[in-house]
């Protein structure tokens, strides 16, 4: 959302610009397994509060940058507080509940995330429009400070989590394999791969320049049309949490359907003979915001697939798979933009339709190598 205004303020280019997103996705995909090893020892509750604490450092650190170096110091401290958070709420919520409930509350700590990108698309792009970028940056840091003192005050470990704690502690080594010999865990590893990666190079870095300078819309309704993600989120989440709670072995059919119908939408649109009609994107929109909740049905394979005291390091498992994904198509893209821009001379915008079209074309071939190892490791799984 602000990738253009980051252009401008640190004077960077398309690559430079998508280096800002991928900094934080790497030090979020690769803080996962650290994450998930510290999780299962010392519970989500500490996990929580550091979390938070790193965001509201790293939102503040952003809010007084005026260089690239800083710029991604204060991404680097998002990116590790974020990592420390979800995990450790995945890791919450058996510690208190059972059954078929928690593929629903799954998607529901799923939709309230969302929720917060909601801010970002209305109060805090319009506070980024007309205050500038210091106060936006600013008023993020405070949103991040109020949800450590929640967390402080009402987040406790849960009646689970002191006979998790009995008996021989495993070795981290040991953690890591029996985590990953589990078919499952790299089931939910693709899946999570092939689900959100293209939601994360939407939401990200590219979505808002592709809708703006690519497709000609007015940025304040871009911005608003960034709302069916939320919209998507809280409609869709919790039915499919139902749905994968009734059905849970096709929940990999969920997922596949989704990815489908995102290369699909995708397709039409880069295909479409100039910009897009309005309708055409937002079923784009609607179909790539699937892509979120879908993501979710990952961890239920790491849930459903591993023993509770090494859920935690299953699930980082798992979660670097669509980060991983986003950070290098994310960073593929600024490349593809940058040599098409020096290839044509360095002439014209940097950001237009023909070179978009190209560049986000990057996205179907992540997309075949996910769905081939999510057929590969869903036999072994079916068979096990």
């Amino acid at each position: 959302m602000a990738g253009l205004q980051a252009t401008e303020r640190f004077e960077a280019t398309a690559q430079i610009l998508a280096s800002f997103s991928v900094v934080q996705l790497v030090v979020y995909a690769g803080a996962q397994v650290p994450v998930g090893l510290l999780l299962d020892k010392i519970g989500p509750r500490i996990m929580i509060i550091a979390g938070s604490v790193l965001m509201a450092m790293g939102q503040a650190f952003l809010a007084i940058s005026t260089s690239v170096p800083m710029g991604l110091g204060g991404r680097i401290l998002v990116g590790s507080g974020d990592a420390m958070v979800f995990v450790s709420v995945l890791k919450l919520l058996p510690l208190w509940f059972s059954g078929s409930r928690i593929p629903v509350l799954t998607q529901l700590v799923g939709t309230f995330g969302q929720a917060g990108q909601l801010v970002s698309l209305f109060p805090f792009h319009l506070i980024l429009v007309q205050f500038g970028w210091t106060p936006a940056f600013s008023v993020m840091s405070g949103l991040a400070l109020a949800s450590l003192l929640i967390a402080i005050t009402l987040i406790r470990n849960g009646p689970g989590w002191a006979h998790l704690s009995e008996g021989a502690p495993m070795r981290t080594r040991d953690r890591l394999t029996t985590a990953w010999r589990q078919p499952g865990t790299r089931l939910g590893f693709w899946t999570h791969f092939t689900t959100s990666f293209m939601i994360n190079v939407f939401l990200l870095t590219w979505g808002y320049p592709f809708l703006v300078q690519g497709q000609g819309l007015d940025g304040g309704f871009a911005s608003g049309l960034m709302s069916i993600f939320v919209a998507v989120a809280v409609l869709y989440g919790p039915l499919l949490g139902a749905l994968t709670a009734r059905y849970p072995h096709k929940r990999s059919n969920f997922a596949l359907g989704v990815i489908g119908a995102m290369v699909f939408m995708w397709a039409i649109v880069l295909l479409w003979p100039g910009a897009a009609p309005l309708w055409v994107l937002i079923l784009l929109l609607v179909a790539v915001a699937a892509g979120g909740p879908s993501s979710v049905i990952a961890f239920d394979f790491a849930r459903t697939f591993n023993p509770p005291n090494i859920m935690g390091t299953a699930i980082g498992l798992v979660n670097t798979g669509g980060f991983f994904g986003g950070f290098v198509t994310i960073y593929l893209v600024g490349v593809v933009m940058d040599w098409l821009y020096v290839a044509n001379g360095s002439v014209g915008e940097l950001y237009n339709l023909p070179a978009f079209r190209i560049a986000l074309s990057v996205q179907f071939v992540m997309a075949a190598i996910g769905v081939t190892f999510m057929l590969i490791e869903r036999r072994k799984a079916r068979r096990q």
